[in-house]
Order: structure tokens, then sequence, then C-alpha cells
């Protein structure tokens, strides 16, 4: 958690006095089912106090999935995006000018999902199969991997490429067998229609990040690090907080409460720290889909990782 030092230092910064360049006229931000400190974040309007006084407007933008968080920000759409570490590498390798800043949650966020009663039994059973994934997203990438692990490519099976919530609704409608699921839509399924994750490894979800435009944080360095103590802020209460977060989530996300309770008994917010840890995933993953032909075998992955991660700010936070 930062330290109360911290954040009265960086209370007393003007945005004039600091910033490389001139201030932008908004923050823009991105929120998402996925992250619950964003909803925190929004729901208790800290980033609108903090900037308040550098009458620096907050511009909320929801993200349906690391790919669209990723796409914003390639775009300039937005300034900081949630996304997983394995999907914000993969953007980095395909020249998306992004650094990971943050860590908002070590989830279990995804996991292959059949119906209830479903004959899918085994990751080898989706051979020849119609399965429903986010492409660019930690589903998509847990799905690589979990048919490399089978002997399988993503030519053995047929992807339905759609969003999170309507490969959900695919599974469910009987369109495809088995959908790379992601949270709160999984638990969701898992809760009202008996969903069976049948393939998980915790382990191989990526970590959860906020990335930020490198231009937007090399124009403005101080204004990074007043937007990360905040997050720190509210991931500190969350945590503090379990009873009121999760009412928070269930109004702000209009899921009933157990789904809610099951996206959270699989999420961590210990730890807002990025660095070795976050690193050694992300990389594994890499090479795990550079093993699968998804990534060029010629991308050097560590070296794209430790360009994609910048932990200056959080040791600044914690100095």
């Amino acid at each position: 958690m930062i330290t109360r030092r911290a954040l009265a230092a960086a209370a007393l910064v003007p945005l004039a006095a600091k910033a490389r360049a001139a201030a932008p006229a908004e923050l823009r931000i991105d929120w998402a089912t996925y992250n619950p400190v964003s909803l925190v974040l929004k729901q208790q309007g800290l980033l609108e106090a903090e900037f308040a006084r550098d009458n620096l407007a907050v511009r909320w933008v929801q993200s349906a999935g690391s790919n669209k968080a990723l796409e914003f920000l390639n775009a300039g759409s937005i300034d900081f995006g949630s996304s997983a570490g394995a999907a914000a590498l993969i953007a980095r390798v395909n020249g998306n000018p992004i650094r990971a800043v943050y860590v908002f949650s070590r989830p279990e966020w995804t996991a292959l999902v059949s119906q209830a009663g479903s004959a899918i039994q085994t990751v080898a059973d989706l051979k020849g199969q119609r399965v429903a994934v986010t492409r660019g997203t930690d589903p998509h990438i847990f799905l690589v991997r979990a048919l490399a692990g089978a002997g399988l490519g993503e030519k053995d099976i047929k992807l339905v490429l759609l969003q999170h919530a309507d490969g959900r609704t695919a599974l469910e409608r009987g369109d495809v067998v088995a959908w790379a699921g992601l949270d709160p839509m999984m638990a969701a399924a898992e809760i009202e229609t008996g969903a069976r994750l049948f393939y998980r490894r915790p382990e191989a979800n990526s970590w959860g990040v906020l990335n930020v435009r490198e231009a937007f944080a090399a124009e403005n360095p101080e204004i990074v690090l007043r937007v990360l103590i905040v997050y720190d802020r509210a991931r500190a209460w969350a945590v503090a907080h379990p009873q009121e977060l999760r009412a928070m989530l269930v109004g702000a996300m209009k899921l009933p409460d157990p789904v809610i309770a099951r996206q959270l008994e699989r999420t961590d917010l210990s730890d807002g720290r990025i660095g070795g840890a976050q690193a050694a995933t992300i990389i594994e993953a890499g090479r795990a889909l550079q093993a699968a032909g998804v990534l060029d075998a010629g991308v050097d992955v560590a070296a794209v990782t430790n360009a994609l991660i910048d932990p200056s700010y959080v040791a600044r936070l914690r100095a």
C-alpha cells in the first residue's frame, strides 16, 4: 500500500511545474468488469478528486476485453488500459507502444468451459469442434497453450471469434461446444446455467496489468505517478473492504451476488507491484505461443517483455 508520505509528496507536485509538455485536456482511462479495482476508482470518483485542482477532466471508457483495451491504446483513444499481461506482450510485439506499469490483480479469470452434461471432458475432445474465443486476450492465449499441451493447434479446431459475453451466449445456445471463458461472464455461466470448467490451470492465467501509452508517459510522468498512487489506494481499499467491494460490483455490473462472489474467490488483489514475477509469467506464455506458432520464432520474447514492463513508477511510490 502507498505510504502517507508518498501521497503527500505527490500531492505537492503541480502539473504545470512537473509535466514535460502541456497538461492534457482530459485523462482517458478504461474500466472493465475483469478489473475490480477500476470499478472502485470509477464508483468512488477518486481520480476526479485527485485531479480536480488541476482542472483535468477524467473520461471513462469501458473495455470489453484485453483486445479492446489494447486497440484503444494503440489508437490513442485512451491513455491507460487494463489487460492481461500476455495479451499486452502480443500487442507490444505487434508494435503497440505501451508500457505495463502496475498490477491490478493476479486472477484465475479464464478456463475452458462446456455446458453441463456436455460430452467434452478433456482438451483433446475439442479436435474438430467449434470453440468460442476472443482473439488477442488471455482466454485466447490460454486456449492456445491448452491445445498445445494436448498435441493440438488452432487448425485442429474451428475457432468462432466473438467477444467474451457473446462467447457465453454461443455456448448456451449450442452454437459451440466450448468457450474460452472470462470472469465475471464465466462465473455467471457456472452459477446460472451449471456450466462446467473442464480445463483449469491457474498458473497459466497471466497477471492483470495496467498499461499506459508510451507517448503519454513520456510527456506526463507525474500524471502517471499520481494515477498509480490513486490506483493503489483503490486496490488497498478493495482488499480491506471485501464485503463493500462485493456489494459495489453487484450494483455496478448488475450481476447476482453469488456470481460476483465466485469471481472474487479467484481474484487476488493483494499486491500492485510489477516486475520480475510478472515478467517470468509473461515470458513463459510468450515462449509457449512461439512453440504453438502463434508468435514468430524470431521474436526475442524476453527483450520485448523487458521493454513492456516498467517498474519505475511503483518503485518511486515505495521509495
